[in-house]
């Protein structure tokens, strides 16, 4: 009996000890600095201790949940959502015939936090596959955002809808007569539309024209496909134009990026 009671206190423990280390990483996850050594020791204890302990958990809501009868279709699904991706996976590839100048690793997406669902997303490769903060990362259908955090075996990806107003993409917009450079910052949610600011209002920008990372600032490299020009209007103080783009990308729907690594 007394066996069996110091069993049960040492499970609490461990069950403590990982939800402490769960919630410590989740408070670091806000804060803009650079992993150190132990946060990332603690990113890694965390995930093992989150497969112990919800592990359990999700085998008794599928076995719950799920109808067997119904077990061929489920699998008829899975099998038909599997062969979707493959295809996206395989268009993620045609980028290395065109990025040239950088190397690509494709990644994964791992999971993404509902309550801030476009402003990051987390991948399964870390500094094991060369990442560095501040590399861009891109899909088949363009700029996705850049790296923000980076672990032994994952990171963090802060996207170009981020609510953040220090995250600021310097892009071109191609005209007629050349190109008016801009500042991509903000996001209109309701409508899917990431804004671009500061644009010259004597410059010829009309809707349709192709707007890409300008390469200014060495963040991104320059001629990454961001969308085109769906709305414009002039800002509050009537200086500048705001302009609205339409991306390619569905930012509710990514399963896989790429990674660009300088050669």
């Amino acid at each position: 009996m007394y066996r069996n009671r110091r069993n049960k206190m040492t499970k609490s423990k461990i069950a403590l000890i990982g939800l402490v280390v769960v919630i410590l990483l989740s408070v670091s996850f806000y804060f803009t600095r650079k992993i150190t050594f132990v946060e990332n020791g603690l990113h890694t204890v965390s995930s093992f201790f989150n497969e112990i302990l919800f592990s359990p958990i999700k085998l008794y809501n599928v076995e719950k949940d799920v109808d067997q009868s119904k077990s061929y279709l489920i699998q008829k699904n899975v099998n038909e959502s599997l062969e979707k991706e493959i295809e996206e996976l395989k268009k993620e590839l045609e980028l290395k015939r065109t990025l040239t100048e950088y190397k690509t690793v494709n990644a994964t997406i791992l999971s993404r936090n509902k309550a801030y669902w476009f402003n990051t997303l987390s991948i399964d490769r870390g500094t094991k596959d060369g990442l560095k903060e501040g590399m861009a990362v891109i899909t088949k259908d363009g700029l996705v955002g850049k790296i923000s955090k980076v672990y032994s075996n994952s990171a963090e990806v802060k996207l170009i809808t981020s609510d953040d107003s220090n995250y600021k993409v310097s892009v071109s917009i191609k005209i007629n007569d050349g190109e008016s450079i801009a500042i991509l910052n903000g996001y209109d949610i309701e409508n899917n539309l990431v804004k671009v600011v500061g644009v010259n209002k004597n410059s010829n920008v009309q809707v349709g024209d192709n707007v890409l990372t300008s390469g200014l600032g060495g963040v991104f490299p320059g001629g990454i496909y961001i969308g085109k020009v769906e709305k414009i209007e002039s800002d509050k103080y009537n200086l500048s134009n705001n302009v609205y783009i339409k991306t390619n990308q569905d930012f509710n729907n990514i399963h896989y990026v790429t990674v660009l690594i300088e050669k």
